[in-house]
């Protein structure tokens, strides 16, 4: 690589950073939404509190193939910048949700934010999988993981300390107050804690896709640069890798959720204060943080992607059994560990499922995009199987965990083979 090609290259990764860093923030705040909204909003069940998730996250199964199609027609570079406009449009909505505490006017607002992150998702993976050999794209995605998980741990922390500042005090007030005008003034005071930093995310958004638009982020050509697809092949639905990678990426965007933004739920069953819970997202993020750092490490020097994602599922397993068998900080503990199994999931996961696509690439990353939708449904398993009196919390939890890391590992040691004309190791 010549030496402007390699600061073009640098260029490209910074550029394609900051977009995983603005994906963290966005995405991560979920954690942070749930409890919020649940009081903010009056609701009675954590079934009904994990809608949040639900609506962020299966944005990306109904959009995905036409973010693809959009991805034709614009290009890489104009379809990330659309995409951060309508996240800004879906970070807008939040004003009127919070003005008239309307749940499901914010499940809207949260479902727009989601079609732009599709968009975005469904460039900005591949394009890291092919700025370079393939056999180290899971270092370069561990980097963009720690962009993405940066700014995870920061967004519970800020946007947090911002609505639920004096948390468990005010849900005392509110559950309290027996005049009904007083604890509507309580709850929309409360409310409208996030339309500051809702327009302030707008304004951001709406700035970054103006220089993503103005910027000289290079176009690729994917035919070339993730290996030919075999001339024999006439869809993308003919490489079982691919499908298996699919259903790979819905179980671990569902468990990487439930650790992520379910723990705060977890914790708040076991009795702790919500002003603790707030919190511990940023725990599972920062266990995140080092496994991608690990990830940098040792990728490809020292393990193989396939080799890293057996490690990691097989983690994952025994977390999940300390999480069944314990109780209190311990469980939470195990929980937090979870970030440390999922950390190089996704960069495992992707490049081994795209292997060998060729002019199928975009439309197989579609089809990988549309995976992440197990972020929707699993939380709102485990939401379900929690508020089920006969199903303790601790069951219930692992009872959506442990099938999951059960199918990554299977992926890791052969999963990602199958239908391959040549084994491969990687």
């Amino acid at each position: 690589m010549s030496i402007s090609s390699s600061n073009r290259t640098g260029y490209a990764l910074f550029i394609i950073g900051v977009l995983f860093f603005i994906f963290g923030f966005v995405t991560w705040l979920n954690g942070t939404l749930i409890p919020f909204l649940k009081l903010a909003c009056q609701l009675h069940t954590d079934l009904q509190a994990f809608f949040v998730t639900f609506a962020f996250y299966i944005a990306y199964f109904f959009l995905a193939i036409p973010s693809a199609l959009i991805l034709e027609k614009t290009g890489y570079k104009n379809g990330m910048a659309l995409g951060l406009v309508v996240m800004a449009l879906g970070s807008l909505v939040f004003v009127p949700a919070a003005q008239l505490r309307s749940f499901p006017l914010f499940l809207i607002g949260l479902f727009v934010q989601g079609t732009g992150l599709s968009l975005l998702q469904t460039a900005s993976n591949p394009y890291i999988s092919i700025l370079g050999p393939l056999d180290s794209a899971a270092k370069r995605m561990s980097i963009m993981g720690i962009c993405n998980k940066v700014a995870g741990v920061l967004s519970p922390l800020i946007v947090g300390a911002i609505v639920l500042k004096n948390a468990s005090s005010l849900e005392g007030q509110i559950h309290a107050a027996t005049d009904p005008t007083q604890k509507e003034a309580l709850l929309s005071a409360l409310a409208a804690r996030v339309i500051v930093p809702y327009l302030v995310m707008a304004g951001i958004l709406i700035l970054l896709a103006i220089m993503i638009k103005a910027s000289s982020l290079p176009e690729i050509q994917t035919e070339k640069s993730v290996g030919g697809a075999s001339s024999e092949k006439t869809s993308v639905f003919q490489y079982p890798h691919l499908l298996l990678g699919v259903l790979c990426i819905f179980v671990y965007v569902g468990v990487e959720v439930l650790a992520g933004d379910g723990i705060g739920t977890f914790g708040k069953a076991l009795g702790i204060s919500l002003d603790k819970t707030k919190y511990f997202t940023t725990f599972t993020l920062a266990a995140m943080l080092v496994g991608y750092v690990i990830g940098i490490i040792t990728i490809p020097r020292y393990l193989s992607q396939s080799t890293a994602l057996r490690i990691c599922a097989i983690s994952g397993l025994a977390f999940s059994v300390g999480i069944l068998t314990t109780t209190g900080y311990t469980a939470i503990t195990f929980i937090a560990l979870l970030g440390l199994s999922n950390s190089l999931m996704w960069p495992a996961i992707w490049p081994l499922a795209l292997e060998g696509l060729g002019r199928f690439t975009k439309i197989a990353s579609a089809l990988l995009v549309m995976g992440i939708a197990g972020g929707a449904l699993l939380p709102l398993l485990y939401g379900g199987l929690k508020d089920n009196a006969h199903v303790f919390n601790n069951l219930a939890y692992c009872i959506c965990l442990i099938p999951c890391y059960a199918y990554i590992l299977y992926f890791a040691l052969g999963g990602h083979n199958v239908g391959k004309p040549v084994l491969v190791t990687a």
